[in-house]
């Protein structure tokens, strides 16, 4: 328990001097160093203004820059409703980042289906289920789509079909030259010992993760991060 409270205190005190020192890199140095640390906005940070209609999808770029001065966007499957498969739409999604001169950097997709269902069937047909967001993301500019390892509550059996599962889409995702990765969102997917189990199974090197530092449920978030 100290160790973990000291390691805490460190990464909050790191985290302190890290934000001195790009302060003053930024006064010290002038405007190169200024955008030194760049985030991105994921859409899904914005689903309660979606849901309401507050927000328009196609907007999304717009609201990111306009209202929130970031140049970056996570886009989310919801919104999309069933249009990644309109190329008209994708392109006038594309264009009006360029326009404004925001990045895409991926899709998080839900919703698929289980990638590590019990099923082999059902299993393929969720990573088929994947493809078109992969088309989607070639054709944004992105490099990586987020995906789920939803698979059995049984610790050895969902690490054998949940790296079945994303192995064949990170094997489809290298002919778009996309990443696959995936975020620890519920499920023997929260445990970091079992999805780092899971990554070094695939063995893939666009096979990866993207940590959500509030989902290791029931699991020390600094040891789920690490």
């Amino acid at each position: 328990m100290l160790e973990r409270m000291n390691r805490r205190r460190f990464i909050k005190t790191a985290g302190l001097g890290a934000a001195g020192l790009a302060l003053g890199a930024t006064t010290s140095l002038g405007a190169r160093k200024a955008n030194r640390f760049k985030i991105s906005l994921g859409e899904y940070s914005l689903h309660r203004a979606l849901a309401a209609g507050e927000l328009d999808h196609l907007d999304f770029a717009k609201v990111t820059k306009e209202t929130y001065g970031i140049s970056a966007v996570e886009f989310w499957s919801g919104p999309f409703k069933g249009k990644v498969v309109d190329a008209g739409y994708v392109a006038e999604l594309k264009k009006r980042s360029a326009d404004l001169g925001v990045k895409n950097l991926l899709i998080l997709v839900d919703g698929e289906g289980k990638l590590g269902d019990p099923d082999k069937s059902k299993r393929l047909v969720a990573v088929d289920n994947h493809k078109k967001w992969l088309v989607g993301a070639k054709t944004l500019g992105c490099h990586s789509i987020r995906v789920n390892a939803a698979t059995v509550n049984d610790y050895d059996e969902g690490l054998k079909l949940a790296t079945d599962g994303l192995r064949r889409l990170s094997e489809l995702g290298t002919q778009y030259d996309l990443n696959v990765i995936v975020e620890n969102h519920g499920g023997l997917s929260s445990n970091g010992k079992w999805l780092a189990a899971v990554m070094r199974a695939v063995n893939l090197p666009n096979c990866g993760t993207l940590p959500d530092f509030g989902n290791f449920h029931e699991y020390d978030r600094y040891l789920g991060v690490e």
